[in-house]
């Protein structure tokens, strides 16, 4: 099984499909990875040789934050939007909706700690 990042990539799907396991990278960033290296995208993750997938993983570990380090980018801007009080970071912190989403039917609060 192939590791890329501390993340095991399925061995029978395609490279395209595979390196959306990693979180932080989509279909359209996978698509640019292998445009740039000037691989297949279809072949399959099995048929890779070690020469192939460490340019994958050299190319993501200098290029692309991703999974950890990604994760802790997104919770201290989330942290940011809380401490200046803005009108998203007070909808993060009831929980409610953040991009405009209708809260009629679906938004629902998480439910709230009351220390009754």
């Amino acid at each position: 099984m192939a590791r890329i990042s501390g993340i095991n990539i399925p061995e029978n799907k395609r490279g395209l499909i595979a390196l959306t396991y990693i979180f932080g990278i989509g279909k359209h960033i996978s698509k640019q990875i292998f445009e740039i290296i000037k691989m297949n995208p279809n072949t399959k993750v099995k048929n890779w040789s070690d020469l192939e997938l460490n340019k994958i993983r050299k190319f993501i570990n200098k290029n692309i934050t991703i999974e950890g380090e990604l994760k802790h980018e997104i919770q201290l801007d989330i942290n940011r939007l809380l401490d200046i009080k803005c009108y998203r970071g007070i909808r993060h912190q009831i929980g409610l909706p953040v991009r405009g989403q209708k809260t009629k039917n679906n938004g629902r609060p998480r439910p709230c700690q009351s220390n009754s």
